[in-house]
């Protein structure tokens, strides 16, 4: 296969499937020869990013990753998709492993946001160990955003709709949902950043709403398909 890039997802299973979902459904292909080529690595078992960014006893995901990035090298592919936002903590250490661009998603989401016009306070709500790690929080302060983090309280919502409704229980909470994303707007937020792939599932199930929200996974996908296409130019 030539012209091709690859996917490394499996972070979660389902919110790989999403991710999956929209790629394919904005491309509007009429034909099978439409769509775009790419390899998906699903890799399921690579340890919990969150529990180790919590507390480095656990096991470290970074061996696993590499291994993909060492198995995507050999595939020669033109360009990787890393679809979990957590997972963006080992970002430099992945590119560093390899020749091929590693398209970044938090990067690419705070560029829709300042190509928005957005000046007001911004939302990030993501993972534990994405908000610890500072992931989105260093991209948007570097953009000049004023950036609002979930207190404790609220932040132990999201995480709650994260790991116990949807990768425990594959349950879409649309009232959490919606309770979650209206703190945001109490708080004063302007635009709120959807900063996890679960979230990014939910978005896609219940996007009939008028939250202001830049969904990561789905700026990811329009950058995926822009860049994809360019391969066959």
């Amino acid at each position: 296969m030539r012209d091709f890039f690859s996917i490394l997802g499996g972070m979660g299973t389902m919110a790989t499937e999403s991710f999956i979902h929209l790629l394919n459904k904005r491309v509007h292909a009429k034909k099978d020869q439409d769509y775009l080529n790419y390899v998906l690595f699903n890799h399921a078992s690579v340890p919990d990013r969150t529990a180790y960014i919590l507390n480095t006893d656990q096991e470290n995901p970074l061996p696993y990753l590499l291994e993909d990035i060492a198995q995507q090298n050999l595939l020669k592919p033109a360009f990787i998709v890393l679809t979990c936002n957590t997972a963006h903590h080992f970002f430099d250490d992945l590119q560093a492993a390899t020749p091929i661009p590693l398209l970044n998603m938090p990067k690419e989401a705070v560029e829709e946001v300042l190509q928005s016009g957005t000046s007001g306070k911004v939302a990030f709500f993501g993972t534990e160990g994405s908000v610890k790690a500072g992931i989105y929080e260093k991209e948007m302060r570097a953009a000049g955003l004023d950036v609002y983090l979930p207190p404790k309280a609220l932040q132990e919502k999201i995480s709650y709709l994260i790991y116990h409704e949807i990768k425990e229980n594959d349950r879409l909470n649309d009232r959490l949902y919606f309770e979650i994303l209206q703190a945001a707007l109490d708080a004063g937020c302007e635009k709120i950043i959807l900063g996890c792939t679960e979230l990014s599932l939910m978005q896609e199930h219940f996007s009939d709403h008028l939250y202001p929200v830049i969904d990561a996974q789905s700026v990811l996908v329009d950058r995926t398909i822009e860049k994809a296409r360019t391969l066959r130019k």
